[in-house]
């Protein structure tokens, strides 16, 4: 069996073991969470020669790392998060793993249950051969990608407690096998604006807490104008969006709370803490009213520098330039190691949380030449 194949027969399995992230898990979903797929790959990683470790993150939810010692001290590693979005608007049986028309089809089949196929592949035929790795591996099937983004950071700090440190790091994504080195952080909050209820009859006998809210909406739309205005980074310009906003209990009654979300993205040089804190005090000023923040996703930026020789290997292998992509990834988890990380993958974004999920095999091929290059072994 070619390498494709097997690739593509380790992820057909993946697929039909549903992991929907918690939160966005329907009655199509089967059993919501990565319990049951974190099982299944601990027990292969045992069958294939690895010694397994379990990192519970949250209940349920577990990180698997497996870890194969390599030739040398060196040690490279992989995540590939295992949760998927929601199933839901999906055409079809989403976890049928079908095998057709040179794809493989079915919920996670690109984002990134592909990754973990092609390692698993990778790694039997390594054991079928009685190759060892040039390079410690240690792979990490991680959780809660898509939602809290808690997976990464539990495996970054397990890794930093380590006694042995990580040269080279890749986060599994989708890219066309391209090497993607930097994307924009995001940082996400809850302001509460609290007024006093009154008679909307008599308006000024209350504090209009609505009021307050679009006061701060329109301060930041302002803001946003202003961050547009600034020199771009290698990735961009920051934004400023006010994506959801509640408030009021009734047409004649002046709204006591207000709730507005926001969500600012951030380039390289930000932190995510510090953007809230001074978000935080523009709410404060233009409401005037009592702001309560409730802070609720803080992710810097990533970026690896492009004369990186980790990058610039990758880039050979791929025969492809590094990019700096649009949406998020788990690499901002792993900026305090002292490793070089890149993100790349088999097949597109564009596949990734379709109604029609899939991956071409030729993809699962392209990627396992490349991990066999980074991880020095000998393909049949």
């Amino acid at each position: 069996m070619s390498l494709a194949q097997q690739a593509a027969t380790w992820l057909s399995r993946l697929v039909q073991i549903p992991s929907v992230t918690s939160v966005q898990a329907g009655p199509r979903a089967g059993e919501p969470g990565e319990q049951r797929i974190a099982d299944a790959i601990a027990a292969w990683f045992q069958q294939l020669g690895g010694r397994v470790e379990i990192d519970i993150v949250e209940p349920g939810r577990p990180n698997v790392y497996g870890l194969w010692p390599g030739e040398t001290d060196t040690w490279a590693a992989v995540d590939a998060h295992v949760d998927t979005v929601g199933v839901e608007q999906m055409t079809g049986e989403p976890f049928s793993g079908e095998i057709s028309q040179g794809r493989v089809w079915g919920r996670g089949a690109v984002d990134t249950k592909a990754s973990l196929g092609v390692i698993l592949a990778l790694l039997e035929q390594m054991q079928a051969t009685g190759q060892r790795p040039k390079p410690g591996l240690l792979i990490g099937a991680t959780v809660d990608e898509e939602f809290g983004a808690t997976g990464a950071p539990a495996f970054a700090s397990w890794i930093a407690q380590q006694p042995f440190s990580v040269a080279q790091m890749v986060v599994a994504e989708p890219t066309l096998c391209v090497p993607v080195i930097g994307h924009r952080g995001v940082a996400r909050f809850e302001l509460a604006f609290i007024g006093e209820s009154a008679h909307s009859s008599q308006p000024d006998k209350g504090r209009n807490a609505i009021v307050g809210a679009a006061k701060t909406v329109v301060s930041y739309a302002n803001e946003h104008q202003r961050l547009q205005t600034l020199a771009p980074t290698m990735l961009g310009t920051p934004t400023l969006t006010s994506t959801l906003i509640h408030g009021g209990t009734g047409n004649n009654v002046v709204p006591d709370r207000c709730t507005l979300f926001i969500d600012r993205r951030l380039v390289d040089g930000e932190e995510a803490g510090e953007v809230i804190d001074r978000l935080y005090a523009i709410a404060q000023d233009e409401a005037k009213l009592p702001v309560e923040l409730t802070r609720q996703l803080e992710i810097n930026a990533f970026l690896q520098p492009p004369d990186s020789p980790f990058v610039q290997k990758m880039a050979a292998w791929s025969a492809s330039t590094p990019y700096v992509a649009p949406y998020g990834t788990n690499a901002w988890a792993y900026g305090n190691l002292p490793c070089e990380t890149v993100v790349i993958g088999p097949g597109s974004i564009d596949q990734a949380h379709s109604t029609r999920e899939w991956v071409e095999v030729a993809e699962l091929e392209k990627i396992g030449q490349i991990y066999a290059q980074w991880w020095g072994s000998t393909l049949p």
